[in-house]
């Protein structure tokens, strides 16, 4: 069998054509990226000129001959690249040729994604589900999960941060790490492509500390009445209560008074009781009851506030000298006006769902509605003093 000196395209293509049939040129032992080419590896030249990579190779005493690919289509280092896998196959007493291995088509990201949110135990899906639905299906939904590289989550990651801020890039990167290691455990080939330090924000830059001044509270009281969102912050600061829980307040969860949020809506996974104070209730019981939801508050036609929307920036439309605030300042806002108005700490951080630290967060299994209820009509009594209503 001939050989070939030197494995690069030129020499490839200076290789004789023979007059009829086709010619093997031995390859074997040319370095190609510092290793020597693997045994049996050739170029074949047919009489018309085509020429491809082979592998010749024996099996049970059977001397047999694969092609590669045309040299048109593979370069060198693809080719030989190729030739030391099925080597090792080879070796291993596999033969490409008489059991071809099947390859089954590789999960996408859109998949996994869906996967992970149809059989993951989260507790709020909707905020993976809107991350992943802005942001990575849009990047890369239709790639198959195992050519996923850093490269891509961090082209993915500066493009969130320079739109949509350093705090939102470390959101999504925690979603989707999430669902990549989720996958993970269920694909021996996937490795998830994540390493420390590929967050945009720090937890000491993800903190805040606002909360309303009483001037700021003056100007955004009559505007939380134009609309049916604003109405829900006036509930939220009434009872420290986040954005979700208000806006997927349902009548059904109100009975005398209390309100029971379930534990399925709830940030610990636990049932939180808040015994609202007659001024929370006032508003509450103003909102219509529509045939279309069970939603307390609700926009058109029944639909969630909590999902999608701009309903925060009406409000900052119709308060343009005020500084930037979160509707989870409110929640903020509420706690300091406890300790202004004299509220026990611990009955506050119970008041606004935060577990108690120590034997008696553990132990300690007293409901505290009244002591709940008390706290809550001294807040009230706060908002009203501040925002001069009745």
């Amino acid at each position: 069998m001939p050989s070939i000196e030197y494995l690069t395209l030129d020499s490839i293509r200076e290789l004789p054509a023979p007059p009829s049939g086709n010619t093997v040129f031995w390859a074997h032992g040319i370095l190609v990226q510092g290793r020597e080419t693997p045994k049996g590896f050739g170029v074949r030249v047919t009489a018309n000129g085509a020429r491809s990579y082979v592998l010749n190779y024996s099996i049970n005493g059977h001397e047999r001959r694969l092609t590669i690919g045309s040299t048109a289509a593979w370069t060198v280092t693809e080719a030989v690249k190729e030739a030391r896998q099925l080597r090792q196959r080879i070796d291993r007493g596999d033969d490409p040729l008489a059991k071809p291995v099947r390859v089954e088509a590789k999960k996408t990201v859109g998949e996994i994604l869906d996967l992970f949110l149809k059989r993951a135990r989260l507790r709020r899906p909707d905020h993976y589900e809107s991350v992943f639905k802005r942001f990575v299906k849009p990047a890369f939904g239709d790639m198959p999960i195992n050519e996923l590289r850093r490269l891509h989550v961090n082209e993915l990651l500066d493009d969130i941060e320079d739109h949509n801020g350093k705090v939102m890039a470390s959101r999504a990167l925690a979603y989707f790490r999430s669902a990549c290691n989720w996958w993970a455990v269920r694909d021996d080939s996937f490795v998830p492509p994540f390493v420390r330090g590929m967050a945009r924000s720090s937890t000491a830059e993800r903190a805040r500390d606002r909360t309303l001044t009483d001037d700021e509270l003056r100007i955004l009281w009559p505007v939380f009445e134009i609309s049916t969102f604003g109405k829900a912050c006036k509930v939220m600061l009434l009872t420290g209560s986040r954005r979700s829980e208000v806006t997927d307040m349902h009548w059904h969860e109100i009975a005398d008074g209390i309100w029971t949020i379930p534990a399925s809506r709830y940030k610990s996974n636990r049932e939180h009781v808040v015994p609202l104070s007659a001024m929370a209730l006032e508003i509450i019981n103003a909102q219509p009851h529509r045939s279309t939801t069970s939603l307390v508050f609700s926009g058109s036609y029944g639909a969630s506030l909590s999902k999608g929307g701009n309903h925060k920036s009406r409000l900052d439309h119709s308060t343009p000298g005020l500084p930037h605030w979160t509707v989870h300042d409110l929640r903020r806002t509420a706690r300091s006006l406890m300790s202004r108005a004299g509220v026990r700490p611990d009955i506050a951080e119970r008041v606004i769902g935060h577990a108690i630290p120590g034997v008696a967060g553990v132990y300690d299994r007293h409901a505290y509605l009244a002591e709940k209820k008390e706290a809550l009509e001294k807040l009230a009594a706060e908002v009203r003093a501040i925002v001069g209503c009745s």
